[in-house]
């Protein structure tokens, strides 16, 4: 598929997914959702790739939002179904079998924050800015922002987001959770590649069954989900990574995975 609006690059096993639409402040609108949801399913089945990075193009924006000049016109039967089609690719990127890391190079506002939120880990530029300023169009968050925001930071500080509309800078998004780190927005694109490339040189399988024990775990009850840990980690035992990396580690030498 051809791309209007996204540019790939792959290479160590990392895909770097950059939103392209700079001169919008890289807004989502219907063609960019679908560029995502393609995007994102013909990675999953590439073996060349382990790890994801996902950021803006230009300095200013990772995403600015939902694309307002499209939305504008919308009944509730559109709006609903434009919503639920942000629901469907952010949920593919959230359950993305491979770690995806936001590179957060600027604004993370409406769609772009719930863009971020469905990744596993967010890095920040110093001059990213965060917030779901829904309220202000007479509107709520549509793409989850309700339902992943309460989930990272806490249902009260969520709540004092969504409300006032509010616009927070890295510094106070890292400080509640938000996001994972913060740096210079000169090392933005090369810390999140090194996090990449780490991730990318572990046990693929043990990461992937990490990730689901994660996200699955905490929608169930301790009990449920540690049943569920504990069969993946008997999983693990199936695979050629985990006798590769127990007898690596008595070997005294670095473990060299296969992804099976």
């Amino acid at each position: 598929m051809k791309f209007n609006n996204l540019l790939i690059d792959i290479a160590e096993m990392i895909a770097l997914v950059t939103i392209n639409r700079p001169a919008a402040l890289n807004a989502l609108n219907n063609e960019l959702i679908e560029e995502l949801a393609a995007a994102f399913a013909g990675l999953k089945e590439r073996d060349d790739v382990a790890c994801v990075i996902l950021t803006g193009g230009g300095s200013k924006a990772f995403v600015a939002g939902a694309d307002i000049a499209a939305m504008q016109p919308l009944d509730a039967v559109s709006a609903a179904k434009f919503a639920r089609n942000g629901h469907a690719v952010l949920n593919s990127i959230e359950n993305f079998p491979k770690p995806v890391i936001a590179a957060v190079n600027g604004f993370a506002l409406g769609g772009g924050c719930e863009l971020a939120m469905a990744c596993d880990i967010r890095i920040a530029a110093e001059n990213a800015r965060f917030g779901q300023p829904e309220v202000n169009l007479g509107v709520i968050p549509g793409f989850g922002g309700t339902l992943r925001l309460p989930r990272l930071i806490g249902k009260g500080r969520a709540k004092e987001l969504i409300f006032t509309g509010d616009m927070i800078d890295a510094a106070e998004a890292c400080r509640i959770g938000l996001v994972n780190k913060v740096v210079a927005a000169e090392e933005l694109l090369a810390t999140a590649k090194a996090m990449a490339v780490k991730i990318a040189s572990r046990g693929s399988v043990a990461v992937r069954f990490a990730k689901d024990s994660i996200d699955n775990g905490l929608e169930m009850d301790l009990d449920r989900a540690g049943r569920f840990e504990s069969d993946l980690f008997g999983l693990c035992f199936c695979t050629v990574d985990q006798k590769e990396g127990m007898q690596a580690f008595l070997d005294k030498r670095s473990a060299k995975f296969c992804g099976r």
